[in-house]
């Protein structure tokens, strides 16, 4: 069901995005991966999030399958991260003819949240698995919501050149075209990474069942 949400929404949003939202003034044509990368990102907060929202109700409720949810959400969120990295460059390259600057804040902010999360996977395989593991990696992934805010809020401080910021208080800075077309494409994006999520985790419970089996059978 999420995967064939995610390719109509997704086809649709980006026949809307190259053939229906009006070229942006100052960019042109280049301005059209906007409604790749910010969906990107923003659906990698959603997957940091979840897994945060796992981590705790592992903690509160002590049902370890929060644990292997939590796990697979934080997956998603890095592989999507890591796009939204890739996005970012291609766009900043493209439009500024600068793949990356370091001087801009929320920038950095953004890969210091990527690579605390990717550390999320060392700290996880250093231990053996069991709860203390499952208990360990839901605190970690409690300490690295807190940088989500911090690093989508950096977006509308700055608002330099290289990340302006497009939601204001009084709404979208973009046309009713624009904002249509990018909705289909953020719906698209979340109903992706809800199909990923869900195969993922069906692939590693059923791998935990085969191994409980295995032990049982030795």
């Amino acid at each position: 069901m999420f995967a064939a949400a995610a390719l109509l929404l997704l086809v649709s949003g980006m026949t809307l995005a190259l053939y229906w939202a009006p070229e942006d003034v100052d960019q042109g044509f280049s301005q059209k991966i906007f409604y790749i990368h910010v969906p990107v990102a923003l659906t990698a907060y959603a997957c940091f999030g979840w897994g945060a929202w796992k981590a705790l109700r592992l903690l509160w409720k002590r049902e370890q399958r929060y644990d292997l949810e939590s796990y697979t959400a934080i997956h998603m969120g890095t592989i999507f991260g890591l796009l939204t990295l890739v996005t970012g460059s291609i766009w900043a390259k493209i439009s500024w003819n600068i793949w990356w600057s370091w001087g801009e804040r929320q920038l950095v902010l953004f890969l210091i949240l990527f690579l605390f999360y990717s550390a999320y996977f060392m700290l996880r395989y250093s231990i053996d698995p069991g709860p203390q593991r499952a208990n360990l990696s839901a605190v970690y992934a409690l300490f690295g919501v807190a940088l989500i805010p911090v690093s989508f809020l950096a977006i509308r401080i700055a608002g330099t050149l290289y990340h302006p910021a497009v939601f204001k208080r009084d709404g979208p800075d973009m046309t009713g075209e624009m904002f249509a077309a990018f909705c289909v494409c953020f719906g698209g994006m979340l109903a992706l990474a809800a199909a990923l999520y869900a195969n993922e985790l069906t692939g590693k419970r059923l791998d935990e069942r085969l191994r409980d089996l295995r032990e049982a059978l030795a």
